[in-house]
């Protein structure tokens, strides 16, 4: 039974947190037709401004509104100067962020040296669900995923702004014709997009190993959740973070971590190959 309840917990863990990573990705090329190949190197941009506050003294939580300020900031550069001229081109944009994603990574290792680094977690020792001893640390930022996510889908379907986006999607000219800012409204959501990006960064990096190439991983995983969930839908995305994460989450555990990955990838190859839109697309 304990067994059962870890491999439960882990299971929800996985899905939660690929769910948040992939979260910034699915509304940059789901929404706008971005294929951004620098959404890790955001991500990464979030675990060192995590290292910034830790070496500065500060409270760990500062370190939310920093990796904010900065991807957006950094996001409304690279949108203003590259993306809003390769709109409705995504392999010219998959070009374009996959140069930029090598300028980010040797950036941050110029910053920070190739070395990893670790964050120390504000949120130590264990809580026993379920008859387990499980992290207090992972079981709190399961719980934010999951507000943060209902707080987004309530957002998208009854505000404005979400019923804007939706217009601007589905049919762009005609958007722009009845009044929207279409190029204000892309340029918000791709900065959106990044700072998702940067936040999951914060929360992950007391988790995991943060060094300039860290983004790598959560790129590869962020698109094998799309392969599979389907572009365009929060749903897609929960769906394929549940099935990534839990294929991962099993596999890893009854072999190894590298029996995982090729699961993993297996998995996203058949996708391809037998439902090419993925389980919950957009229609």
């Amino acid at each position: 039974m304990e067994l059962i309840a870890t491999y439960g917990l882990n299971f929800l863990y996985a899905a939660a947190t690929l769910g948040l990573i992939v979260l910034g990705l699915a509304v940059v090329f789901g929404l706008l037709g971005v294929m951004n190949m620098a959404h890790g190197e955001f991500v990464a941009l979030g675990a060192y401004s995590a290292l910034i506050v830790q070496q500065q003294g500060l409270p760990f939580i500062a370190a939310i509104p920093l990796a904010l300020l900065l991807c957006a900031i950094v996001g409304w550069l690279v949108e203003w100067s590259i993306i809003r001229h390769l709109y409705k081109r995504p392999f010219d944009t998959l070009l374009a962020t996959w140069g930029l994603a090598i300028l980010m990574r040797k950036g941050i290792e110029v910053a920070f040296g190739r070395e990893y680094k670790s964050i120390d977690q504000t949120i130590s020792g264990t809580v026993n669900l379920l008859g387990v001893d499980y992290p207090a640390y992972r079981l709190l930022l399961m719980a934010l995923i999951l507000v943060l996510f209902i707080l987004l889908f309530a957002w998208y379907q009854r505000s404005n702004t979400g019923s804007r986006i939706k217009a601007m999607v589905q049919n762009p000219e005609l958007a722009a014709a009845v009044g929207i800012d279409t190029a204000r409204l892309s340029r918000s959501t791709f900065i959106f997009g990044v700072s998702t990006a940067g936040l999951a960064g914060v929360l992950l990096s007391p988790l995991v190993r943060v060094e300039p190439y860290m983004g790598l991983d959560y790129l590869l995983s962020s698109f094998f959740i799309l392969v599979v969930g389907g572009l365009g839908t929060l749903e897609g995305l929960l769906i394929g973070s549940a099935v990534i994460g839990g294929t991962d989450t099993i596999i890893s555990a009854m072999f190894d971590k590298t029996a995982g990955y090729m699961s993993v990838l297996v998995v996203s190859i058949l996708f391809l190959w037998l439902r090419p839109d993925g389980i919950h697309a957009r229609r």
